[in-house]
């Protein structure tokens, strides 16, 4: 459109130009007559999605949040079509600039400059305090959920959820390099007692709407009114590849191999099941948060160990923490690279573990078979997931017979 050439100039320039001067943050507003879609305002702002530049446009339709990534050349392409269409209004802030655009009824532009300091794009990987969802900008789910408002701001009485959520993506973040990376390929994410799926929701998001890989995430727990309401939330925000099933984690058989297996605060040995779920699927990544860990509570004993086990609490946490190790060690020794991590801090919940593990080369084998031969043997502990993956460790007891 002629009249638009002014306003298409300066877009080539910020989205794309190549100069100097950048886009830190547009706001398109002051819509030309009420749209089927509803759409008001559209905010845009820079991110960085594996390394290259794109650009978020945050829709507020109504009480909800729209979202998608854009290419340098797709948002300026965008972004001269919803001026054509739509929008009247924009502020347009870039590193070198703020400009106030105004477009008539006619589509006559008026553009207003005014010389700022000069400031540098934020992109996702340098978000605040080093969180992956930033508040300000809302996030569909998180405002369904109860954690944002519609504007973004994160509700007091939910900071804490927020600061967990972020801490977990954070997780996630680290180990996209471990999974499988072949182009086209649908990665197999499970989520093992999904509860209200608040991380379930995110690792979606994160992973589907960030990172931009094509996956199909099931979310599973037993309680059948919990999955209908997270059904009709992902059918509600669009998220096609993001599915919940009633099932229980060590019947469940709905896959024969998953990339990615995430049980948060399965109670007791569930933990457990669904750790050899994942080692029979030879899933790339595994992310444990175990809960409840009564086991080994029952089983340790010994003489050396009586001034800490016999006070109830204190035998209590350490069978916790000797649960946790031994399953740490047993992902070791059928091939995975272990840490065990702090989830969120202390001061918020005693279950603050994270068990992450990503497939690797197995080394040290013999040595670690013998350190694990011999702490159970100390403990007088026989772990659940030491007998579910016997007819895997077998060959490895068969050099390192138990000391019991």
């Amino acid at each position: 459109m002629e009249e638009l050439k002014p306003l298409a100039s300066l877009l080539s320039r910020v989205f794309r130009g190549g100069g100097d001067e950048a886009l830190v943050q547009a706001v398109l507003s002051q819509v030309r007559r009420s749209e089927p879609d509803g759409i008001t305002k559209i905010t845009i702002k820079p991110v960085e999605l594996k390394g290259s530049l794109h650009y978020q446009f945050h829709a507020q339709q109504g009480p909800k949040v729209l979202h998608e990534n854009l290419t340098p050349t797709e948002a300026e392409a965008r972004c001269n079509e919803l001026f054509q269409t739509q929008f009247r209004q924009a502020l347009i802030r870039t590193t070198e600039a703020e400009y106030q655009v105004l477009i008539s009824k006619k589509f006559k532009v008026n553009i207003n400059t005014k010389s700022t300091a000069s400031a540098k794009p934020v992109l996702t990987h340098n978000r605040k305090k080093n969180y992956v969802l930033e508040e300000g900008t809302p996030v569909p789910f998180l405002v369904e959920l109860g954690i944002m408002n519609e504007t973004g701001k994160v509700l007091a009485a939910k900071y804490d959820k927020f600061r967990q959520i972020n801490r977990f993506l954070e997780m996630i973040r680290d180990v996209v390099p471990s999974l499988p990376q072949e182009k086209g390929r649908t990665l197999n994410i499970v989520d093992f007692g999904c509860g209200k799926s608040y991380l379930t929701f995110a690792l979606y998001y994160y992973l589907k709407e960030i990172e931009g890989l094509n996956i199909n995430v099931i979310g599973l727990d037993l309680k059948e009114d919990v999955i209908t309401h997270c059904s009709t939330l992902a059918e509600r925000f669009g998220y096609e590849d993001l599915h919940f099933l009633v099932g229980d984690i060590s019947q469940y058989n709905g896959l024969t191999e998953a990339d990615m297996v995430v049980t948060l605060h399965a109670c007791d040995t569930a933990t457990d099941a669904a750790l050899e779920k994942a080692v029979r699927w030879n899933a790339s990544v595994i992310l444990s948060v175990p809960c409840c860990q009564h086991e080994l509570f029952a089983q340790v004993r010994s003489e050396v160990l009586s001034p800490m086990l016999n006070h109830g609490i204190i035998k209590e946490r350490f069978a916790a923490l000797a649960t946790d190790s031994i399953r740490a060690q047993l992902l070791e020794l059928v091939g995975y690279r272990t840490q065990i991590l702090e989830f969120i801090d202390m001061e918020h919940t005693p279950k603050n573990l994270l068990i992450r593990a990503v497939r690797g080369e197995r080394t040290n084998t013999d040595k670690l078979a013998q350190s694990y031969r011999e702490f159970v043997s100390f403990l007088h502990a026989k772990p659940y997931l030491e007998r579910a993956l016997a007819d895997i460790l077998e060959p490895l007891w068969a050099q390192h017979p138990s000391n019991s």
